[in-house]
């Protein structure tokens, strides 16, 4: 039997620490014996989860055996990572086990150096923020996990128990794992990434930027078919100019931002109405189906049928 220990630190997030310890305990073999061996440890007998607290009845002594060690995430403004965790996790990766995180649980591999040179992933909220103070890290605010062997990350809460089920399947195998997905109420694989929830914000402008009239006219006239020689007619300038003049203030082309103000529309249509795809693509300015299908699956990390499904269901809800 497997030895999963899942790390509870100071400021944990009470769904991100039971996350595993359901989906690995509920796992059962073809012959119903369990498949892991679940062990809830930290540094001290008490840890502090906001809401309340909660007695570990394992110490770090856990990971030094464990199989595979969870790291889940930390609610803003926890204390700092205690430096025999950092230690005891090094030693940990350097025999050779499996070390997983959930949410913001990254940010303790990343402490602990376990995510240097590797593509790692976080919750959206905090991506820029994990790319800020560990540069050699490669984030990926778009997927539900990043897998890369020995040392795997995860984005939100939700994502975490993707990531689970996604070692169980790793472990063994797909029956098994299907059936602790079937337990958790939750498909064993996901369509499209983290990029879905997402929301397709436009690259921000400095205030007082000479742009700024240009944006609020494209953005009423998104649904317009505009040639880059008519934004540059409005703008008063060539297109030359008005692409590097646009670029320096916003980081994007015109019509990139023009293609990103459309898909932002179309969002709120495929969450807020029953239009077809294919009426949306036309009233948010797509020349046709299949270029706003492609433009949107690119931004948005899902098809506009799976977005819709996703985000128009959850509003009925």
């Amino acid at each position: 039997m497997q030895i999963v220990a899942v790390l509870a630190l100071d400021g944990v997030i009470p769904f991100d620490l039971s996350t595993p310890v359901e989906a690995f305990g509920r796992t059962r073999l073809p012959d119903g014996d369990p498949a892991y061996d679940v062990r809830i440890c930290a540094a001290a007998r008490e840890v502090d989860a906001g809401a309340f607290r909660l007695r570990a009845p394992h110490g770090l002594e856990a990971l030094d055996v464990a199989d595979t060690i969870i790291v889940p995430g930390v609610g803003e403004g926890a204390p700092a990572v205690p430096r025999k965790v950092v230690e005891r996790l090094r030693a940990a990766a350097d025999r050779g086990a499996r070390i997983a995180s959930i949410c913001t649980g990254a940010f303790v591999l990343a402490e602990a150096g376990l995510l240097d040179g590797l593509r790692a992933t976080t919750h959206w909220v905090a991506a820029a923020e994990l790319a800020r103070r560990f540069p050699g890290v490669e984030v990926d605010p778009n997927v539900l996990y990043v897998d890369n062997g020995q040392i795997l990350t995860s984005a939100g809460a939700a994502a975490g128990l993707d990531l689970c089920l996604h070692l169980i399947r790793r472990d063994h195998g797909a029956a098994v794992a299907a059936m602790a997905a079937r337990l958790s109420v939750m498909p064993l694989e996901r369509e499209g990434g983290q990029a879905q929830f997402i929301v397709a914000e436009l690259p921000p402008v400095p205030r007082g930027a000479t742009m700024e009239p240009l944006l609020a006219w494209l953005e009423e006239n998104a649904e317009r078919n505009l040639t880059m020689p008519q934004i540059a007619g409005r703008a008063g300038m060539s297109v030359r100019t008005l692409n590097r003049r646009f670029r320096e203030q916003t980081g994007t082309t015109p019509l990139q931002w023009l293609h990103r103000a459309r898909i932002r529309r179309a969002q709120h249509l495929l969450e807020a109405s029953s239009e077809p795809v294919e009426r949306i693509s036309e009233r948010v300015g797509f020349g046709s189906p299949t270029a706003f299908r492609d433009q949107f699956k690119r931004v948005v990390g899902a098809s506009p049928h799976a977005y819709r499904h996703t985000f128009r269901a959850r509003r009925q809800g």
